[in-house]
């Protein structure tokens, strides 16, 4: 059982400033980490990633993966390569991500695991749980009088998001920092 490092909690206020919050986290990542995504459709975890892309600085606009499942974006910095994985239409587990050969590709890659709470955790002892939530109140325009849409869109954007390291390669990897930003 790995051991929790250190967590992080911030409050993203708009699709802006989670693609930021993926440029920021960047710089922590180095190759064989696991980032697994959790939150509901429409969260913006591919929206995170975009962000990890470009602070990376990878090849290629980082787009979910959905329907391919995962892809790779070579690096562009001579860092690492970003692998991008939606495991959404995956059911089954570690066994079912074996096709993917993730545990290839993560000693010399950044693996990025959309939905894959409860598929991927055996791959790595140290790994970084990243979960997006609506903030509490956000139920979105429906709830709203007609004037006050616009304003009501901006809080159905606010995310609470969770950052959560896993393992020794965590304990000390600046995740508090992220919440002075």
């Amino acid at each position: 059982m790995s051991t929790t490092g250190a967590i992080a909690h911030l409050t993203v206020k708009s699709p802006d400033q989670m693609q930021e919050l993926g440029r920021r986290l960047a710089p922590l990542l180095r190759p064989g980490d696991l980032v697994l995504l959790t939150g509901e459709l429409g969260a913006g975890k591919t929206t995170l990633t975009r962000g990890l892309g470009e602070g990376l600085g990878v090849r290629g606009a980082v787009t979910s993966p959905t329907f391919v499942i995962a892809r790779v974006h070579p690096s562009l910095a001579g860092g690492p390569p970003l692998v991008h994985v939606d495991a959404y239409r995956l059911g089954g587990g570690l066994d079912e991500m074996e096709d993917l050969d993730l545990d290839v590709s993560l000693p010399e890659s950044v693996v990025v695991v959309e939905w894959g709470e409860g598929k991927v955790e055996e791959l790595s002892e140290d790994r970084l749980h990243v979960v997006i939530g609506r903030a509490v109140g956000s139920d979105g325009p429906a709830e709203a009088p007609e004037s006050d849409v616009d304003e009501v869109d901006e809080v159905d954007d606010v995310r609470e998001v969770t950052v959560t390291g896993f393992g020794a390669r965590w304990a000390d990897a600046g995740l508090p920092a992220l919440e002075a930003c």
